[in-house]
């Protein structure tokens, strides 16, 4: 039976292929869904708070469950479990397209979600062991990661030209042949590969999980409807509290815990994951507000709000192969200041964005967001990792991912919450989501200069030279 290290150069190359497809339906899904936004609301009679469902069921169940269907990967085949990731984002996105109701298209998307979580976490470890020359694996790294750029900008433009000539259903369409193909690839080139010794489950730590993010997401969704003070709002914060404190105190004494507890001592890593926040709370918000704006104010169709949009995509793309280089030649600081400057220039100028704003105004603002949105996913990364032990670096790598998915997901909460809980409109109650996305543009420069200041530096040199035993040791 072949192995990752028997395959041939050309093996290698399909293999990538295979992978990058379903980092182009994940990314593809992302903008595509959003610039469907009013047009389901039409057809399903949803309120804004069934929109902003229809987005967190995705997030919020890949970020639930991103660190689980890791382990199940490394412990029963990471081929097995991307195969089966893909089966069910596929039927996923095929009931999506059928959905009756909002609630039907929820639940779906909440399937798509669970697949999904399976896809590019899997995808990326197939990448890492068929790949093991350094210089290779830079290379396939960042195909991948052009993939993921064309996909984002890809997504406006292809999900206007579906929805102006075949509706909304058709977006989820797509999805269904690109899923059987790259279940057919798989099967057929990708070696079968796992852990030399998979990780213990940890079913307590998975449910806390759940019970810390869907609670608050739910909370801060239904607030506006419900009332802030309401029973229900109340009782969902109180869980979700309960969970966080039940969740330090059980993972702190795991031998092999879901959720490490000790990763959040080091100051780069705890920077890196609330940037990872507050950075991705500014594009769930962007692309949620954004939408609704071009369409519903503005009056443009689903294709020409597509189409507007291609340059904040455009310079998210191209700004992701730019972040690179500066991290690698001088490291994440640059990168992450420039970053948060950059989120603040591009969400502040729509804070005063109405029915007349020039096109040129939000173009300039697209491509202001557009570049920092880029910039700011290397650095988060080299953030997170530079601190810990080398052999800790896939799970560091998880939690970080669970933190950008928790960070869309509470974006598109938050700023739903802001427009739909306003009685003065939509265009004045935007301002103040705006004014918030911008402030989190601001706190990411203000945490990526703590993380990556001296004290967090001599840190990360401490931390990265401790062997993962000496850290059993401090449990």
């Amino acid at each position: 039976m072949e192995t990752p290290h028997t395959l041939s150069p050309r093996g290698r190359t399909v293999v990538l292929l295979t992978c990058c497809l379903s980092v182009f339906v994940a990314g593809l899904d992302v903008t595509i869904v959003n610039v469907a936004l009013p047009s389901i609301q039409r057809d399903l009679h949803a309120p804004v708070s069934g929109l902003q469902w229809a987005i967190d069921a995705y997030t919020l169940v890949i970020a639930c469950l991103l660190m689980f269907s890791g382990s199940l990967a490394d412990r029963f085949g990471r081929r097995r479990i991307f195969q089966i990731g893909l089966a069910i984002f596929s039927l996923g996105s095929l009931l999506c397209s059928i959905s009756p109701s909002l609630e039907v298209l929820v639940a779906c998307r909440a399937m798509q979600a669970v697949g999904g979580s399976m896809l590019n976490p899997v995808a990326m470890s197939i990448i890492a062991t068929t790949f093991t020359e350094p210089a290779a694996r830079a290379r396939a790294v960042g195909a991948w990661g052009t993939v993921a750029g064309v996909s984002l900008a890809g997504g406006p433009v292809l999900g206007g030209l579906l929805i102006s000539g075949l509706g909304w259903r058709s977006i989820f369409w797509i999805n269904v042949p690109i899923g059987v193909l790259a279940i057919y690839l798989t099967q057929r080139f990708v070696p079968e590969s796992k852990a030399v010794r998979g990780k213990r489950f940890d079913p307590l730590g998975q449910l806390l999980v759940v019970t810390l993010l869907g609670p608050v997401t739910a909370a801060v969704i239904e607030g506006p409807r419900h009332g802030w003070g309401s029973p229900l709002i109340v009782v969902l914060f109180a869980v979700a509290v309960a969970s966080a404190a039940g969740l330090i105190a059980v993972e702190r004494r795991r031998f092999e815990p879901l959720v490490d507890i000790r990763f959040f001592r080091s100051p780069a890593f705890s920077g890196a994951a609330l940037i990872a926040l507050v950075a991705l709370m500014t594009l769930g918000g962007f692309l949620f507000l954004n939408t609704l704006y071009l369409q519903d104010i503005r009056g443009y169709s689903p294709l020409g709000a597509g189409l507007l949009t291609i340059p904040m995509a455009a310079a998210m793309a191209v700004f992701s192969v730019v972040s690179g280089r500066i991290v690698a030649a001088r490291g994440p600081r640059p990168a992450l200041v420039f970053a948060g400057l950059l989120l603040a220039a591009g969400t502040g100028l729509l804070i005063g964005a109405d029915r007349e704003t020039s096109v040129w105004y939000l173009v300039l603002a697209y491509l202001l967001y557009g570049a920092g949105a880029g910039l700011v996913g290397t650095p988060i990364t080299n953030t997170a990792l530079s601190g810990l032990p080398r052999d800790q670096a896939g799970v560091a790598g998880a939690i970080a991912s669970t933190f950008r998915q928790t960070g869309a997901a509470i974006g598109v909460a938050v700023c739903g919450s802001i427009v739909a809980g306003s009685s003065a409109g939509f265009v004045s109650a935007s301002h103040i989501a705006w004014t918030l996305l911008a402030c989190c543009g601001g706190a990411t420069v203000l945490l990526g200069l703590i993380s990556t200041g001296r004290w967090a530096q001599a840190h990360a040199e401490r931390g990265g030279r401790q062997p993962m035993q000496a850290m059993e040791a401090t449990r």
